[in-house]
């Protein structure tokens, strides 16, 4: 499969602290990798890293062009959004207005409604919610939000940080079916996940991040053989 996403040694310190240490990755094109480990590994520091949100050392290329040096709002246009974790929304806006503030780089009016269109038939109850504040729905719609707004930038690499993190079953489960619906239309995605069982059910690929360092890399099908995946993440014994 064709590269997408080139990361090759790539590291990040915080002050004297090292969060990343010479991790490489790749993610095809239209492919989903999950990055998987736990508090502190360093997950979400790689996404902000790939995302030009967090400056790091080593190889960072979109489509073999590399992203060191540009900030954080060219590497938008460039075709990587961001959904953070935590969500980062502007709570005292409608939903529709957070999810066009996603769109604010573009100027192909007619393809942004088809993406908001698009946005809606993932989340429907955003559609039905679109004039509402944005800080009175729940955990879970929230999320959908967040996954929209970046959607709206029209991404060819989408970055998900911890999307299911403290939302009901039913609302995490609706979000992982929109994630497999987002990687149909062609949208590669880079996601961070502590939920391991929900994210090797869709990712094609996995990373696992321990102390900064990949310690296991595979397929969703080797790593759910693999005993140390098992019971460190699965909880299988």
């Amino acid at each position: 499969m064709k590269a997408l996403l080139e990361v090759a040694g790539l590291s990040v310190w915080y002050g004297k602290a090292i969060a990343l240490e010479n991790v490489s990755l790749t993610v095809g094109e239209g492919e989903i990798v999950a990055v998987l480990g736990p508090n502190g590994a360093g997950k979400s520091t790689l996404l902000k890293a790939v995302s030009r949100m967090q400056p790091s050392q080593g190889t960072l290329a979109l489509r073999g062009v590399s992203l060191q040096g540009f900030p954080a709002h060219e590497v938008v246009g460039k075709g990587i959004c961001h959904c953070p974790e935590g969500r980062r929304l502007f709570p005292e806006l409608s939903v529709l207005k957070n999810l066009m503030l996603g769109a604010y780089l573009r100027r192909d009016r007619a393809e942004v409604e088809r993406d908001l269109e698009f946005v809606y038939a993932l989340f429907p109850i955003l559609r039905e919610r679109a004039g509402q504040i944005v800080s009175t729905l729940s955990g879970g719609q929230q999320q959908m939000v967040a996954i929209g707004r970046a959607l709206m930038g029209k991404p060819s690499l989408l970055l998900l940080d911890e999307p299911s993190v403290g939302i009901a079953h039913k609302l995490k489960m609706e979000i992982f079916d929109g994630i497999r619906k987002i990687r149909e239309t062609g949208t590669a995605i880079l996601m961070a996940e502590q939920d391991a069982q929900s994210a090797m059910r869709i990712a094609d690929r996995v990373y696992v991040l321990e102390h900064g360092h990949v310690g296991r890399e595979g397929t969703s099908a080797e790593l759910s053989k693999d005993d140390y995946i098992r019971q460190a993440y699965l909880g299988v014994a």
